[in-house]
């Protein structure tokens, strides 16, 4: 592992030492954002990818100044994302996708999606980038990668009212299970080196 620095000047050693307190066997109850986001630290630290959480916007309505050299956000409320969770590089792929969960054990539930969600994952497509989603049952303790041009269709039904999920079955069919392990948590890239890359 070289000396490279990562994000707020650390190197690659501290930034990693930052997850493996959570990275552990035991830490079964943790969520599919905490898994993904654990994942990324070991891909950047290990210099394998480049992919991170996109910040949630804030908009800030009133801040106070009681001094010079200091402001105090008083209100500020959060604004809907225009885009999906989570994206970046990897083997000089552009990588872009979306991580949600449900304890819904017999389908996923499209409600979980929004309409500029959908649109982006469309419009990364349609810029052969890489789109999709991870699907995490959380009852079932089983996680998908689902790819995007299997997605955008049953959001298309489920805007025609012709249904509100996607079968469990259906993922399991056209999705890929993520194994878990324990450095990466889950090797979602894995998927992704030999499904769309091919290396």
């Amino acid at each position: 592992m070289n000396s490279s620095h990562f994000p707020n000047r650390m190197n690659a050693r501290d930034y990693l030492a930052m997850f493996n307190n959570t990275a552990s066997p035991g830490n079964r109850g943790m969520s599919l954002e905490d898994d993904v986001n654990e994942s990324n630290a070991f891909y950047v630290a290990r210099e394998i990818a480049s992919i991170h959480k996109k910040p949630t916007p804030v908009q800030i309505v009133k801040v106070d100044y009681p001094a010079r050299s200091a402001a105090v956000i008083k209100e500020a409320y959060f604004r809907q994302p225009s885009t999906t969770d989570y994206n970046g590089v990897f083997a000089g792929k552009y990588i872009d996708f979306e991580a949600k969960e449900t304890k819904n054990k017999t389908s996923f539930p499209l409600a979980n999606f929004h309409p500029h969600q959908i649109e982006h994952i469309k419009l990364v497509l349609k810029q052969k980038g890489i789109a999709f989603a991870l699907i995490r049952f959380t009852s079932l303790n089983e996680t998908y990668l689902l790819d995007g041009e299997y997605l955008i269709p049953y959001w298309e039904k489920s805007k025609q009212g012709e249904r509100k999920s996607i079968p469990y079955g259906d993922i399991k069919k056209l999705g890929h299970l993520i194994p878990e392990g324990y450095q990466p948590r889950l090797d979602y890239l894995k998927i992704v080196k030999d499904v769309y890359i091919k290396l």
